[in-house]
């Protein structure tokens, strides 16, 4: 009998607490969250003041905090930044510009990131709120520094990390014979030519996104009062949930922690036209 009461008793919804990373990041959360809202799940959304696309809606709360930096001026800069993405330089070339607008990037949101974990009232209204979990994109990885600050779980939602931090924080085997590494171009058959370029690469990729997060590494020790690699604070994610697929990635090893989700950015239908 108790179990049959038990089984018609609605679930309780859970304490969510958002960190998001703006932009188009943010547009496939979004419907996350409201997926999650309509199940009734409490969620407050932390985010700048400033920032590019995060609003209020009815499935979610939203929290804003000051930063230092206007809407327009981020604006500037990420479409500065996107640009250099798409720009058709030689290899070495495109790749230091990158270095280089990937650590002005990183200052930014490092910047916003300190506005947050240094306001007083809004730290001790959330470690107060008893949240469940954090969920965030680990590509700004300001949530989980939070989220160990907090001592609570975290639950990573990304499409991916320069230098491929998610396979090594996850411990997911990536050996540079067989997985192209980010720029390259390269397929998952390579040539030998190919295979040492991306050995090269690889074995760049530590002094490279090493400077880039240096500031999160920085920050992350001096709140939590300890020393703080990026490797190390991404290898404490719960749960990654993936936006890719296999159908337009090459295969890879995957541990079991690691969830792939790329048909949520599908989820709005079209019917095609004649």
């Amino acid at each position: 009998l108790w179990v049959f009461l038990a089984l018609l008793c609605p679930a309780g919804g859970g304490k969510v607490l958002v960190v998001p990373m703006d932009g188009s990041h943010w547009l496939s959360l979004r419907s996350l969250l409201v997926a999650l809202g309509q199940g009734g799940h409490q969620i407050l959304t932390v985010a700048p003041e400033g920032n590019l696309n995060v609003e209020p809606s009815q499935y979610y709360t939203l929290q804003t905090y000051p930063v230092p930096l206007t809407r327009e001026e981020l604006r500037e800069r990420v479409r500065s930044f996107g640009n250099e993405l798409f720009e058709r330089r030689p290899f070495l070339q495109r790749l230091a510009a990158l270095h280089g607008k990937a650590q002005l990037i990183s200052q930014l949101y490092a910047s916003s990131c300190r506005s947050l974990l240094h306001n007083r009232d809004l730290m001790a209204y959330l470690e107060r709120g008893k949240f469940e979990l954090v969920l965030t994109d680990p590509v700004v990885p300001c949530g989980q520094i939070l989220a160990l600050h907090l001592s609570i779980p975290s639950v990573f939602f990304l499409r991916g990390l320069p230098c491929s931090l998610d396979l090594q924080a996850a411990q997911c085997p990536e050996p540079p014979s067989y997985v192209p590494r980010t720029f390259t171009a390269n397929s998952d058959h390579m040539t030998f030519f190919q295979r040492v370029e991306n050995l090269i690469l690889k074995a760049s990729e530590s002094f490279l996104c090493r400077s880039a997060y240096l500031p999160f590494e920085l920050l992350a020790s001096e709140v939590l009062g300890r020393p703080v690699t990026i490797n190390e604070l991404l290898s404490h994610g719960s749960i990654w949930l993936k936006r890719m697929d296999f159908v337009f990635e090459y295969p890879m090893p995957a541990m079991p922690n690691i969830v792939f989700i790329g048909g949520i950015n599908c989820g709005k239908k079209k019917p095609l036209s004649q």
